[in-house]
């Protein structure tokens, strides 16, 4: 090889090495520019927002759905099969107890009275005239009876007496005597008959005779009543104050005992009805308040607890509840599905932080997130008593004035430095506040 090739792969190799060190020396350089970089790049600081745990009251509230049902309801049944002659309400109708509301064809049941009405006054005449006048005239006769019988038996024997007398000094004839003593016997049996007539009057005859006209009237008077009861079935009367809420028959249709001819309720007050475990009905009483939402309404209404069962239902052993709510103007309607809230157990003074603020793992234990004053968050596990009106009770774990993450708390690593800012603010970060915005295809910057 000629010497001056040798000495161009010389340079040319000289040329890469120092070529080498230099891009060498510049990867090394940046290498250590982003290491003191990185080295002098402040922590990161996440925006949440806090409250402090505080000391106030605390109630629990117990939930569950509900039918509304009517405070009273009758669904009338005519006792009789009748046409219906005429309706003298519509439905929606308001009655009051005992308003006439419909009448069904009765002329064979008026009929039927009058002839009963008929007989009941016949039988009443008899009546009055066997125990006032027919029964004490025999009863007076057989007195009056009794005591002739007894004077002539007197005077018959006091004859004998005297004839005794006579014949023994001679001065009449013995067929005198016999004829007194024959007249004698006979007056005995006449007094004997009398006396027996008078005790049988008196002891059974005329209690007897009492009975059967006593009998007879009130048979006359169970058959007119009856009469008059089945006539009275024609006339539909309301039991109870209320609305009319189904009349399914028409004037000329038959009405029978088989189905309600109208429904009447009474919705001045509903009922929400709902079952709950004992375990929570143990803690409610009759005048307990609840609230009710009910579809449409835009506030709740108050309600208070007006039965709680004695006794679990066999079925689903749960605890009947009826919680009353007024109705006075005919707004809420019976049959509609309602959620309740229900006033349960209420500590006057209580350690309360909002129930958003804690946060439970699969495990069942629940932690918050406690701002020190350093401005760092750790994890406290806490324990947690009566929850209600989005608030909860914590028994342990946390002090009155700690302030626990309630927003932008979630999966943050304990330790983690945070800055406390308002609900405002929050809510930028999370897109609420769209204000400051760009328009779509368009450039955030000012023109």
């Amino acid at each position: 090889m000629p010497d001056h090739d040798l000495n161009l792969s010389s340079l040319t190799s000289r040329r890469l090495l120092r070529l080498g060190v230099a891009v060498a020396s510049t990867l090394m350089a940046g290498l250590l520019s982003a290491c003191n970089k990185a080295e002098s790049a402040p922590p990161v600081v996440v925006n949440v927002q806090a409250v402090a745990a505080a000391e106030q009251p605390v109630a629990e509230h117990i939930p569950a759905d509900a039918v509304l049902a009517p405070l009273a309801q009758a669904a009338i049944e005519p006792k009789i099969t009748a046409p219906v002659r005429k309706f003298y309400v519509q439905r929606g109708s308001k009655v009051k107890a005992g308003q006439l509301l419909a009448v069904l064809e009765n002329k064979d049941l008026e009929a039927a009275a009058v002839d009963n009405q008929g007989s009941f006054q016949s039988a009443e005449a008899t009546y009055k005239t066997t125990t006032k006048a027919q029964v004490p005239e025999d009863y007076q006769k057989a007195e009056l009876d009794l005591g002739q019988a007894k004077a002539n038996l007197d005077l018959n024997q006091k004859i004998v007496d005297a004839r005794k007398q006579l014949f023994a000094q001679g001065a009449i004839p013995g067929r005198d005597l016999d004829t007194a003593q024959a007249a004698l016997v006979q007056a005995q049996a006449t007094y004997d008959g009398a006396l027996k007539h008078f005790e049988s009057m008196k002891a059974v005859s005329h209690e007897e005779a009492l009975k059967n006209a006593e009998g007879q009237f009130t048979s006359a008077k169970g058959k007119l009543l009856g009469a008059q009861a089945s006539l009275s079935y024609s006339e539909i009367h309301s039991p109870i104050n209320g609305v009319v809420t189904d009349r399914p028959l028409f004037e000329g249709e038959t009405a029978s005992p088989a189905a309600p001819l109208l429904t009447v309720m009474d919705t001045s007050s509903l009922l929400a009805k709902t079952h709950l475990p004992q375990s929570q009905a143990q803690l409610l009483k009759v005048g307990t308040p609840a609230d009710i939402k009910i579809p449409g309404v835009d506030d709740p209404v108050e309600g208070k607890v007006s039965l709680v069962s004695p006794a679990l239902d066999p079925g689903s052993t749960t605890v009947e509840i009826w919680v009353r709510l007024q109705n006075p103007h005919g707004l809420y309607k019976a049959g509609t599905p309602v959620h309740l809230s229900i006033t349960g157990r209420t500590l006057p003074k209580a350690l309360v932080i909002p129930s958003v603020a804690i946060q439970t793992d699969t495990s069942g234990k629940k932690t918050v997130m406690v701002v020190g004053a350093d401005g760092v968050a750790h994890a406290r596990e806490v324990a947690i008593g009566i929850e209600g009106d989005g608030n909860s009770q914590v028994t342990s774990g946390l002090t009155a004035g700690e302030r626990v993450i309630i927003s932008g708390g979630y999966a943050l690593d304990d330790g983690t430095k945070v800055n406390i800012v308002s609900a405002e603010v929050m809510e930028k970060e999370k897109g609420g506040d769209t204000a400051d915005k760009p328009a779509a295809g368009k450039s955030g910057g000012t023109d």
